[in-house]
């Protein structure tokens, strides 16, 4: 995984807990809402990423 998709992934899921937190405190479920599935699509990215190098590093073998 690169470093430029570890620390977009890693943002991405830091602004959905932000988002998750906001919603928890104003009472918006939908703003609550959006956080976790911000944090969701992270979790997707950064298991992809994982796939990909997984499969990069058995074919070096």
């Amino acid at each position: 995984m690169g470093v430029d998709d570890k620390i977009g992934n890693a943002a991405q899921k830091l602004a959905g807990k932000g988002k998750e937190a906001a919603g928890k405190a104003s009472g918006d479920e939908n703003l609550k809402a959006e956080g976790r599935s911000d944090q969701a699509a992270a979790d997707v990215k950064q298991a992809g990423e994982k796939v990909k190098d997984a499969f990069k590093n058995a074919s070096k073998d």
